[in-house]
């Protein structure tokens, strides 16, 4: 409570100027009318085949000398890939336009630009292989929880285990993280204290990611002692014990601001948090290199790892557009 007081007036009225600009625009609705009355409902597929069981057997697999194979590169427009192929290796697809895998007789839609590594934090060998740093990493852990304990849904990390991600070795000179964590004093406490200062990354700013629903109402009471309608973002910057010089140094960025909020309305798809890309660019260099860890869909420009990387680029979360509309 002591931490919601601080921060209360900052969400209300920051959300607030943002929920008015959302409604003047268009982005959002009042309540009294009613959106796209002819539209259907969403029906969300379901799940195809497991993803993080895949990783689970992808652990039994033969593994690669470390020097051979080190990314796969897409080069036909439909690509089957086998499964070891998959696992074992960062795939890319380097050309400008979509492609799509077929994995275990599924298709999966892979934006331009990107590369992507489906594992689990104990395969993470192929993204150290890859031979790249990162100028901006963002991380979203399965953080444990009491709802996650009950449920066999989600699997999740401990702390101890979080912090053993291996970000010195993926992390460029003065590389940008981004921490996704839930409003729980004690995530707060362990990444500032323990977890960010174990990288040697110092923190620069705390954002909040503020959730409302089509109409401007936050999606929980502001002042609900159980959900807040809040979840946190910790900046920081990777410390060099001896000073390199940066990527594109004579490129200009903005300082980091304290306390920017983000405010959207969530995905229906549960934890879907919103992508980071557009909100960081005046903070980061472009044509940077940039990865997103714990990741279970796709960027343009990004690479990706998690053992459900590619759930939400399934087929049937999409929807042909008809050319020329």
């Amino acid at each position: 409570m002591e931490y919601h007081t601080k921060i209360r007036e900052l969400i209300l009225d920051g959300s607030l100027q943002l929920i008015q600009e959302g409604l003047k625009s268009g982005f959002l609705y009042p309540l009294f009318e009613k959106q796209d009355k002819g539209s259907k409902p969403i029906t969300l597929p379901l799940d195809a085949c497991s993803l993080s069981e895949l990783c689970e057997m992808a652990k039994h697999l033969p593994s690669l000398n470390e020097m051979e194979h080190q990314t796969l590169q897409l080069v036909e427009e439909d690509t089957s890939v086998t499964e070891q192929d998959l696992f074992l290796r960062v795939v890319e697809n380097n050309s400008s336009f979509t492609k799509v895998i077929t994995l275990m007789g599924q298709k999966y839609l892979l934006p331009p630009k990107s590369s992507f590594l489906l594992s689990d934090i104990s395969c993470m060998q192929p993204l150290l292989n890859y031979r790249k740093t990162f100028d901006v990493i963002v991380i979203d852990p399965p953080w444990q929880n009491k709802s996650v304990k009950r449920s066999n849904r989600y699997s999740y990390l401990s702390p101890l285990q979080i912090q053993q991600i291996p970000i010195p070795k993926l992390a460029a000179p003065n590389c940008l993280l981004v921490t996704w964590v839930t409003n729980r004093q004690k995530h707060l406490r362990f990444i500032k204290e323990e977890l960010y200062p174990s990288w040697s990354v110092e923190v620069v700013a705390e954002w909040h990611w503020v959730k409302i629903t089509n109409s401007g109402e936050f999606v929980f009471p502001l002042d609900s002692p159980h959900k807040k309608p809040y979840e946190g973002l910790i900046l920081g910057r990777v410390q060099e014990k001896t000073a390199l010089p940066l990527r594109n140094a004579d490129v200009n960025v903005l300082p980091i601001p304290d306390h920017k909020l983000i405010v959207s309305v969530p995905c229906t798809l549960h934890s879907h948090k919103p992508p980071l890309a557009e909100v960081l660019k005046d903070y980061i260099k472009p044509d940077g290199e940039y990865l997103e860890l714990f990741a279970r869909n796709l960027q343009p420009g990004w690479t990706s790892w998690g053992n459900e990387v590619l759930k939400f680029q399934h087929v049937d979360y999409f929807i042909a557009v008809e050319s020329g509309s």
